[in-house]
């Protein structure tokens, strides 16, 4: 690129009347201007700073260099005088810089740095600075690596967007070069310098090498094991299989992901903090002796609520240490060996039972929990009795089962009144569950649960069916119906019954709901807009905060949770098929389903309405998730539509627009390719469609994906609740398990339960996943500066304000006696989709509300 500006990031121009507003050299030389600034960046251990080796250079946008093609470009300015600050709990070290350039230089546009510092460091934003009070921003939140690594620097574009066909021509070239940089030529292992986005398959997850039972399939690229792509690593392949790439050492947090993607200091430093307990529990076999009991099963339900007493001591021991020293990169260690150090820590009491130690018993609290719960958007209303699977197979459950429970009203009126309700977890696991019950003395069945909507809009569930497969796949499936009770032994099988349903909900969660349908689908979205939608352009703006720290997580992800004996195949019933599995449910994911208001109308929760904003009636009002949702879904919707008008004057603009062109093209027949023929996608073709796809994008970044997340621990924590896996069949009358059963139905039970260590892993790994970070950005909230366009911060404000209001609505939802569901009798507010805008600052902590912008963990 010239004058050592061979790299490039894309963020945005300044209106021109800025330019006579720079002032002149205080020696009153007529040739030249001062432009000063300050340069903020991030510290933290072993990342202090650039100090005097850092420097910048501007690119004008209003004058070009006729040499060069490019704008006018500054000679350099060095970093001074850096300023040690705290602000909102963060770290920053300001510089001072000074820029000299020609009076005719025009008006500052891109912004070039270079580190000469052996170091990288994390620079937040830059701001140029006038004698009239205005600035220039350029908002960077991106590590920058030392130039001896890279042999480039960093281009960095102010805070003014332009759609391709309105880029100033001083920036054309500089806009264009920076895209084909970004996507590289998609060969080579990438270094954690390489600011380049492509995609790859899910062959990353086993490891043939050290031992055969931990290889994988590849995921993605074809019929069999359809997936989205992930940001290409290109690690070298495996000596076993040749399809699967390597895997770095044992435990490494440090997987590759652009640098723009990657944690900032304070974020890593307290996710490394958080992550220690996961480490002790899971990936150092031994850490059961830290806890000071053997292996087993837990024998009374005081002894797990033991695991939430006060003071309970979970600090590394020094053996331990040792141990971790070898096995982990020696920053890590580090961290870890300063966490360790710190005042012991304990395991806060869950939600479930903080106010009623046994209100998840109860068969209101199950019902509610598929309205109000963890896994909200699974439960429907059932179009068919009896329930049939894809197969044809009918359901063993008959009208009999259920007509007495109804309320008075006929199975016929019950149904033409959409009152019966179906969670169903049968038709997917079937064809897995030999396989699953085969692994490690897992015990699951596939199941069906009916329920019906009361008049007071509560759920009553009806009956539990339970089914395996025959011995071979023509053989009948077998069938076991449950009925609600509440003495004796009925009542005890019963309360197993529903147990054996959580573990499917709590598979399916996790898999599905969670990894699949937020973090996984997400990403294609994101390596396509970095690779297609210039910084510049207003809807990679618009996008880029609902993408923040997301390729990381998922890298973290692969790294150890979803990996050959990681995380999710220890601690969830599916064990090794566990991604098998969710590559098989990816077959029945659609983009345009995602959206709140049709996935309400497929699930028959919701009718179709002209008189609402989202264009839907919910069914019934109680329906916590639905209607919180929908009051988001609309905000969402109408500042996606007022951001779009700004810039898109009508369809042509849409039709016309080069890069958003290419952007959905991508997504669809690359990031999504192995759906790339599915009718269902739209044509990028019109304004309203680009804005339902971007309303879509950004519901599914922020509040779907909080609303399946941050009540993992207040449902979850408490293992009994929601465990992730079973150990026992429900006993069948006449066998000697029926007899322990007999004698002691609570100790069966927790016998069926996952044993301690797995217990306690499960505990710790809910804990990390529903900590929101101190650094977290929530939804109506955003970095000031973020534009200078007056009327796009306008209408965000407006969206602000709309957030504001949502929240007051789900307070009064939850003080009205009327809505069964927003308490239930665990007394938990439903508060998983309370936005948390009123708060200026940031809060982390288990808080069990507060929409993150993005899938940030």
């Amino acid at each position: 690129m010239g004058h050592e500006a061979s790299s490039s990031v894309t963020k945005c121009l300044i209106p021109h009347r800025i330019t006579d507003n720079l002032h002149f050299c205080s020696d009153g030389a007529a040739h030249l201007r001062v432009i000063t600034g300050k340069v903020v960046v991030l510290r933290s251990l072993g990342h202090s700073g650039p100090g005097k080796s850092g420097s910048a250079q501007l690119y004008s946008s209003t004058q070009i260099d006729t040499g060069t093609g490019r704008g006018k470009l500054s000679e350099k300015a060095k970093f001074k005088k850096g300023k040690n600050t705290e602000h909102n709990g963060l770290s920053t070290k300001t510089y001072k810089v000074k820029f000299h350039v020609e009076q005719e230089f025009g008006v500052p546009g891109a912004l070039v740095v270079k580190n000469r510092n052996k170091n990288e460091f994390f620079l937040q934003f830059v701001i140029l600075e006038d004698t009239a009070n205005r600035n220039i921003r350029f908002e960077c939140n991106s590590w920058v690596y030392p130039f001896s690594k890279t042999n480039s620097d960093r281009l960095f574009f102010s805070n003014t967007s332009y759609l391709p066909g309105k880029t100033p021509e001083a920036l054309v070239r500089l806009r264009q070069e920076e895209l084909v940089m970004i996507r590289g030529d998609g060969t080579g292992e990438r270094k954690k310098w390489d600011r380049i986005y492509d995609y790859d398959y899910y062959n990353d997850l086993g490891n043939p090498d050290k031992d055969h039972q931990l290889a994988r399939p590849v995921l993605g690229g074809s019929k069999l094991y359809p997936y989205p792509r992930r940001g290409r690593t290109g690690r070298l392949a495996t000596k076993q299989d040749p399809s699967t790439e390597s895997r770095p050492g044992i435990i490494n947090l440090d997987i590759y992901v652009p640098p723009d993607e990657r944690f900032s200091p304070a974020k890593f430093s307290e996710f490394i903090s958080n992550t220690v307990r996961a480490i002790m529990h899971f990936i150092i076999p031994e850490a059961k002796s830290i806890f000071h009991q053997s292996s087993g099963n837990y024998e009374s339900f005081a002894e797990i609520r033991e695991m939430f007493a006060n003071n309970r001591n979970q600090k590394l021991e020094g053996w331990m240490m040792d141990k971790l020293k070898y096995l982990i990169p020696e920053d890590l260690f580090k961290d870890i060996q300063k966490a360790s150090k710190e005042k012991s820590s304990k395991f806060p009491i869950p939600q479930i039972i903080a106010a009623n130690e046994f209100a998840w018993k109860d068969d209101a609290e199950f019902a509610r929990e598929m309205l109000a719960g963890l896994n909200p958007a699974v439960i429907q209303c059932l179009q068919k009795f009896p329930p049939e699977s894809k197969t044809g197979k009918l359901s063993k459950i008959r009208a009999s089962h259920i007509e007495h429970n109804l309320d008075g009203l006929t199975l016929e009126m019950a149904m033409e009144q959409w009152r019966i309700f179906i969670l169903d977890h049968h038709d997917y696991l079937m064809p897995f569950l030999n396989k699953i019950n085969k692994e490690g003395g897992v015990c699951v069945y596939a199941s069906r649960t009916l329920l019906f909507l009361r008049d007071d809009g509560t759920l009553k569930p009806l009956v539990i069916e339970l089914s395996l497969p025959g011995l071979d796949d023509e053989d009948e499936e077998i069938n076991r119906i449950f009925l609600p009770a509440t003495q004796g032994i009925e009542a005890a099988l019963w309360q197993i019954a529903k147990t054996h349903v959580v573990i499917n909900d709590s598979g399916y969660h996790q898999l599905i709901s969670h990894w699949l349908n937020t973090h996984a689908t997400v990403e294609p979205f994101i390596i396509a807009t970095k690779r297609q939608l210039s910084e510049m352009h207003p809807i990679h703006r618009l996008l880029n905060p609902h993408f923040k720290d997301t390729m990381h997580i998922n890298a973290i992800a692969r790294s150890i949770v979803l990996n050959a004996g990681g995380g999710l195949e220890k601690s969830l019933f599916t064990g090794k098929i566990s991604m098998e599995l969710s590559s098989n449910l990816y077959k029945n994911w659609r983009f345009d389903e995602q959206s709140l208001p049709n996935d309400l109308v497929k699930r028959r929760l919701a009718i179709k309405s002209d008189k609402n904003p989202s264009g839907v009636q919910l069914l019934f009002e109680d329906y916590p998730y639905g209607a919180d949702g929908l009051d988001i879904w609309n905000a969402i919707n109408t500042w996606v539509k007022n951001y779009c008008s700004i810039f898109y004057t009508n369809d042509e603009t849409v039709k016309t627009d080069k890069e958003i062109q290419a952007w959905w093209s991508e997504i669809r027949n690359v990031g999504h390719g192995d759906k790339c023929n599915e009718k269902w996608w739209c044509d990028m073709s019109s304004v309203s469609n680009l804005i339902e796809a971007l309303t879509t994008l950004i519901w599914i970044s922020s509040a779907l994906h909080a609303s399946v997340n941050f009540g993992q621990y207040g449902y979850g924590g408490y293992p009994p609740n929601r465990p992730a896996l079973c150990r026992k069949f429900i006993p069948k009358e006449g066998t000697f398990e029926f007899a322990e059963f007999l004698s002691d139905p609570d100790k069966y039970f927790l016998k069926m339960l996952p044993e301690k260590m797995e217990m306690s892993l499960g505990v710790a790994l809910v804990e990390i996943l529903s900590r929101h970070t101190s650094d977290e950005v929530y939804l109506g909230q955003r970095q000031a500066g973020w534009t200078d366009n007056v009327e796009v911060r306008r209408g965000f404000e407006k969206f602000r304000q709309n957030l504001i209001e949502v929240e007051k609505k789900i307070l009064a939802r939850n003080k009205d006696p009327k809505l069964k569901n927003r308490l239930g009798p665990a007394n938990i507010p439903y508060t998983l989709l309370f936005p948390d805008t009123s708060n200026v600052t940031s809060k982390g902590g288990l808080t069990g509300k507060g929409i993150p912008n993005s899938v940030s963990i």
